[in-house]
């Protein structure tokens, strides 16, 4: 018996004229995501997406299909001649030994092929027959079964499948589409979650990272990279680019009053990030921050940010309490290693008493202090790269 994987897309097909562009991305980003973990043959036809494997790696290559954004259905299936006797045996065969006694199940049918001879309530009315006949304890409930096993007859072969074989993707639109930005990427919970959202609707990333050395320690640094290698699960690759910050937060710790010191510091974040944005042809920023969860994201505190970039930021958690932000790290799995105890350059310089409602211009006439263009020079000179790829 052959087993086939299907993969189903959504908003794909609402593309109209440009819809093969998002299927080869879409194709592509399948070919790239499971380079590591199997030989594939792939095809497309009729809005479905169909992958051969060896038997053996048909579970690796479902875990990592479940990850590629633009997917939202991974399916293994049965696949059988076009003809009603071989299908009702295909059927009979794939769900012997797996639906329990006492499972109640239904039968749906698809007839993209309109010469074969019966049509989608025939061909449902006589696979369920079958089953109902040769697989023992079984129970038939048209209203809400336990299972539903599904019969699609396309152009190529018949398949038969049931919804124990079916997993959900993370929908969305294939990484790539949608352009590309810079994450800010820190340790914390927040900003792994957002780099997820976006990328998720087809923008591929990259992040930047600001390491403060020896006041965050290389486990710090470790982190972020395994933070970093958790989303390229999602996104195929991400490049980080790891800032050396140091010098500016003691700078601006020894000249700059201490109350202001997280928003200059935010401040030179946003204009190096947006350098590295620039040089990567990335379109916009990313952060992870929310409205009021801590005093550098206020919305005076944000204004003050924002005024030195010139290109978007994104903010895809702006309005989310915590809770739903946890949520989603540990559904992406980026939570426990968020919160592993290594602190990142924003937590060892942070003032007891940081401003929370700060005026541009007072923050603006702290700043002129000190050498802003040199200081992010320096720092853009000394910029690290690392290329991550999922393991």
């Amino acid at each position: 018996m052959k087993e086939i994987i299907l993969v189903k897309y959504g908003e794909i097909i609402l593309k109209g004229g440009n819809r093969p562009v998002f299927e080869r991305a879409l194709m592509k980003n399948i070919k790239n995501a499971l380079q590591n973990i199997a030989d594939i043959k792939m095809d497309i036809a009729q809005a479905t997406i169909y992958i051969e494997t060896e038997p053996d790696r048909m579970d690796a290559v479902c875990d990592r299909l479940e990850k590629v954004f633009g997917i939202v259905s991974v399916t293994r299936a049965c696949v059988c001649e076009k003809d009603i006797e071989s299908i009702k045996s295909a059927a009979i065969s794939y769900l012997s030994g797996v639906m329990e006694k006492g499972t109640s199940f239904k039968v749906e049918a698809k007839r993209s092929d309109k010469k074969f001879p019966l049509d989608s309530i025939k061909i449902a009315q006589e696979v369920g027959g079958a089953i109902d006949d040769n697989i023992e304890g079984l129970e038939v409930d048209v209203h809400n079964p336990d299972v539903l096993v599904r019969v699609e007859v396309r152009d190529a072969a018949a398949y038969v499948y049931s919804t124990l074989n079916k997993r959900a993707g993370r929908c969305g639109m294939p990484t790539g589409t949608g352009g590309k930005a810079t994450l800010l990427l820190s340790g914390g919970i927040d900003s792994p979650v957002s780099g997820y959202m976006i990328a998720k609707r087809g923008v591929e990333i990259n992040a930047v990272n600001f390491f403060s050395y020896p006041y965050t320690s290389d486990r710090a640094k470790e982190k972020v990279i395994e933070l970093a290698r958790i989303l390229s699960e999602y996104t195929s690759k991400i490049n980080l680019f790891i800032v050396p910050f140091t010098d500016i937060q003691l700078k601006i710790r020894d000249k700059c009053p201490f109350e202001h010191m997280t928003l200059i510091m935010r401040r030179f974040m946003m204009r190096i990030a947006e350098i590295v944005a620039k040089k990567t042809s990335s379109a916009a920023l990313i952060t992870g921050e929310s409205v009021g969860q801590v005093a550098s994201q206020t919305l005076a505190a944000l204004n003050v940010t924002n005024y030195v970039c010139s290109m978007p930021v994104l903010r895809p958690v702006i309005g989310m309490d915590k809770n739903e932000i946890v949520n989603i790290a540990r559904e992406i799995g980026t939570f426990e290693t968020s919160i592993l105890p290594y602190e990142d350059c924003c937590t060892v310089f942070t003032p007891k008493h940081p401003t929370t409602n700060p005026k541009l211009d007072v923050i603006e006439k702290s700043e002129r202090v000190l050498d802003v263009d040199e200081l992010i020079k320096e720092a853009v000179a000394g910029i690290e790269k690392i290329e991550i790829y999922p393991e």
